[in-house]
């Protein structure tokens, strides 16, 4: 996504550092010249070699430049601002030789309670054998214990925008001795409604500062904060477009009608090869329907939304992770900031109304080379789903007939009846309507979804494309737009 802005030209191309994977050189955590307890941190936490964004986005760092990452979850990018921040810090304190009480060095602000907790984690692992003191906060919970841990001293704060507010109005934190600021998945900030909180966040920072800005897409609102965040000749690194989906990752599209999504699911489950799903519904309601239907198969099942307790949601991922609860049923913000590095498989109950975040929810397996297999359901309402997702990944999906409620027929879209009062035209077979294409080998594909097909035709920069959730895409006057199909395919 952030390449696409870029060939737009909101991003210019030319300061973008995209990565290239395979042409990537490999180095090792020695050869960015991290300092020995960092080493010795990431070697007892299982790190061999850094990811490709962490190879690009350390050494900036650690130059003190400003940072842009476009980056989505399972690439790294915690660790890419952890590190290196980490190193930053202890180099200030040795220089300093500080004495008396810690005073707010690095603010790292992120949308979600989970994300907090995980980023809290990984500067707490990496960070074993220095002596710097990280601390989360967010609201949901009794912000006593928090102002009592901030009065004992804090380097690092991981913080919601709401609950850092909330706690600078009553005088428990300052920001004036800011030195590093991180602003991480900056779009989810967007999409929540977080934007102006994290504006009056921005205010309250000193000029002189560090500021690394992370997001997975670049919309023009992002663009625009990001350009009010970082000052200091900013690198500006891309790594694994939203838009891309891990090769290790084998998906597959199940074709089936709403009541059989139940039934379905359950079929799936009969693989006792699954250890633990994660399940994706768009709604909360959705969530807690899935798991009462689980439970009622005695299967043991659990919920992670919004309406649930701090309490709730991190026993319920805690769980999972232990395997007590076979599956962990989700929404898209409460999932955010989930890592597990074990989990094999991945199901769309539900198709999202935004393309990019079928990247991200089947991005939650297939981490670090491991193979994992996303499976999504599509019911005929949904058909507008997965053509917009179709056409963002550009790739084909197959197709799993192979199962009791496979709903093949109603999938395919009504010819178009000539307008009123004209005389049909004689049209080229790409000018048809169309809905998806099953090709020989059973893999369904968008009428847009091809080599080149979408290529440097980036959306409106605006959520979900620049239209409401749920609709039909609109042409600039605001009437439904039609889009260029390819020829050579026939609906089934």
């Amino acid at each position: 996504m952030c390449q696409h802005h870029a060939q737009k030209g909101l991003v210019p191309a030319d300061s973008l550092t995209t990565i290239d994977h395979k042409k990537l050189t490999i180095l090792s955590f020695e050869q960015l010249g991290l300092i020995e307890p960092l080493l010795k941190a990431l070697d007892n936490e299982g790190y061999t070699a850094p990811t490709p964004i962490q190879q690009q986005a350390i050494p900036h760092v650690l130059d003190t430049r400003d940072l842009l990452g476009c980056a989505q979850t399972g690439t790294g990018k915690t660790a890419a601002f952890a590190i290196p921040l980490l190193q930053l810090m202890h180099q200030d304190q040795q220089a300093q030789q500080r004495k008396g009480l810690r005073n707010i060095k690095a603010l790292i602000l992120t949308p979600t309670r989970e994300l907090a907790i995980q980023i809290q984690e990984s500067f707490t692992a990496y960070g074993k054998f220095l002596d710097l003191k990280s601390l989360v906060i967010f609201g949901g919970v009794s912000q006593h214990p928090q102002t009592e841990a901030l009065k004992k001293g804090v380097d690092i704060l991981i913080a919601t925008p709401g609950r850092l507010l909330d706690l600078i109005s009553q005088n428990y934190i300052t920001l004036r001795d800011i030195k590093y600021f991180v602003l991480d998945e900056a779009d989810r900030m967007l999409d929540m409604g977080f934007v102006h909180d994290v504006q009056r966040v921005i205010v309250k920072l000193p000029e002189q500062r560090q500021s690394l800005f992370f997001s997975a897409t670049m919309p023009p609102e992002i663009q625009t904060l990001a350009k009010a965040i970082l000052r200091n000749n900013p690198a500006k690194v891309e790594v694994t477009p939203v838009s891309s989906t891990a090769e290790t990752i084998t998906q597959s599209m199940y074709f089936v009608n709403k009541n059989d999504k139940r039934n379905l699911l359950l079929h799936i489950l009969k693989d006792k090869a699954i250890k633990t799903l994660l399940v994706f519904t768009r709604t909360k309601h959705g969530a807690d329907r899935v798991v009462k239907d689980l439970h009622k198969a005695e299967i043991t099942a659990e919920a992670i939304h919004g309406n649930k307790s701090q309490n709730a949601r991190q026993r319920a991922l805690n769980n999972f992770k232990s395997q007590q609860t076979r599956v962990l049923v989700a929404t898209d913000i409460a999932a955010r900031g989930i890592d597990i590095d074990e989990l094999t498989h991945v199901v769309n109950y539900e198709l999202p109304n935004v393309p990019e975040t079928y990247v991200h929810r089947i991005g939650r397996t297939g981490r670090a080379g491991a193979d994992g297999i996303a499976i999504s359901f599509c019911e005929p309402e949904e058909k507008a789903f997965l053509k917009d997702i179709l056409k963002l990944i550009s790739r084909e999906i197959p197709v799993e007939t192979e199962h009791p409620f496979h709903n093949g027929d109603s999938m395919a879209l009504p010819a178009p009846k000539p307008a009123p009062q004209q005389k049909p035209k004689q049209q080229h077979p790409r000018d048809k309507k169309g809905g998806f294409s099953r090709n020989r080998q059973g893999v369904v594909q968008s009428r847009d979804a091809r080599p080149g097909a979408g290529a440097g035709k980036p959306n409106s920069g605006k959520p979900n494309g620049g239209r409401p959730q749920g609709g039909k895409p609109k042409d600039g006057n605001g009437n439904s737009a039609r889009r260029e199909r390819p020829q050579g395919m026939k609906n089934y």
